[in-house]
């Protein structure tokens, strides 16, 4: 979760429309389709979900293309812990996670940093992908979660999904070229729905696309474009990234990989597994993913940019913010500012290929980051 979000100046085509984007009224529909076929219709809690988003995106289209006039301006500077207690006696907040493993570790560490500082948190592990988790905010079972900037700017704003559109007056914004502008344009979004996108994470966790060595050596694959002149192959990613466009929409879209047939894994270990065994030819695999130091698989460049830019960032509750008061909101971006591609990596390889729990290895690392 490599490379920018979307396309650079040289792919846009006329009108201001890009690759990927439509009007908003028929990226509200595409979207509404694409979570209720990747949940089957199986939560209720997605509907939540596809309303708020027609909400927010057509306010996007009635102030001209922007979220807000407000400056969000990111910022991944090393933030010193609270002293004290300053928890004390505040109400109990709930976070909740994803369903994976980066996930549950960066939970354990922003509830247990909450807690050192005398919080109360809640910690609910394993609610699911972003299409699931979001309207746990918005029914208010969750006060907070964290999430990647690129996932809040595409697969909730719904800006890269659907085919191309002729021009109008109702245009998606333009996609993000930067982390920055990533990061602005997700915490305008939440703003607008009422939540505050806290700092960023040092670390982003690009999807990319991994082959085995052998494999890439074999065809001369060094890019994604590639594997187009190859014939049926089978790729194997997270369930979601089949209706996401960063994933097999924008592999098929923006690479025309017809060829490729897309099957369901969990993130991370199944995938490798799957390469490994020549279950699939194809994998999508995570920047931060321990699997890649072993020196076994390749990963394919991506000239096209059809993956997000993806650092982390706790989405909170406005309401709970000011009801935890600014030590809180300290907390979460003390840990968030000392997550560095190096820290995430590590923590990762500890609970993948040292098999600790992530609360084991998120309490290790915050021993020796809030001691002094």
């Amino acid at each position: 979760m490599t490379g920018s979000l979307l396309h650079d100046a040289a792919t846009r085509k006329p009108g201001g429309i890009y690759p990927g984007t439509r009007r908003l009224a028929g990226r509200a529909q595409t979207l509404t389709c694409a979570v209720m076929a990747g949940l089957k219709c199986a939560r209720p809690r997605a509907v939540v979900l596809v309303v708020a988003v027609v909400a927010v995106v057509s306010g996007c289209a009635s102030s001209g293309g922007n979220f807000s006039g407000q400056s969000f301006e990111p910022s991944t500077a090393v933030v010193a812990f609270p002293s004290g207690q300053p928890g004390a006696s505040k109400p109990a907040v709930t976070l909740g996670t994803k369903d994976f493993t980066e996930e549950y570790i960066l939970g354990e560490l922003y509830a247990q940093a909450l807690a050192a500082q005398g919080f109360t948190v809640h910690l609910k592990q394993g609610i699911g992908p972003t299409e699931v988790i979001d309207p746990g905010l918005l029914n208010h079972s969750i006060d907070m979660y964290p999430e990647y900037t690129g996932e809040i700017v595409s697969t909730l704003t719904n800006i890269a999904l659907g085919a191309p559109g002729d021009a109008g007056s109702n245009v998606a914004p333009a996609p993000p070229t930067s982390w920055q502008q990533t990061y602005q344009q997700a915490a305008r979004f939440e703003d607008r729905r009422g939540f505050t996108l806290l700092e960023p994470t040092p670390f982003q966790n690009h999807d990319q696309i991994a082959v085995l060595k052998s494999f890439a050596a074999a065809h001369h694959l060094t890019t994604i474009e590639q594997l187009k002149g190859l014939g049926p192959l089978r790729y194997g990613a997270y369930t979601p990234e089949q209706t996401r466009y960063e994933g097999y929409v924008g592999l098929q879209q923006a690479y025309g990989l017809g060829n490729l047939h897309f099957v369901p894994y969990g993130l991370g270990a199944p995938v490798y597994a799957a390469l490994d065994s020549g279950q699939v030819q194809v994998g999508g695999s995570s920047s931060t993913d321990p699997q890649l130091r072993s020196g076994k698989y390749v990963v394919l460049s991506d000239p096209k940019n059809i993956f997000g830019y993806q650092n982390v960032a706790p989405v909170v509750n406005k309401g709970v913010l000011k009801a935890e008061g600014p030590a809180f909101a300290q907390t979460l971006n003390a840990v968030s500012s000392r997550l560095t591609y190096a820290a995430i990596r590590q923590l990762n390889a500890e609970v993948v290929l040292g098999h600790q729990s992530p609360a084991a290895a998120a309490r290790q690392f915050l021993a020796t980051q809030m001691s002094g």
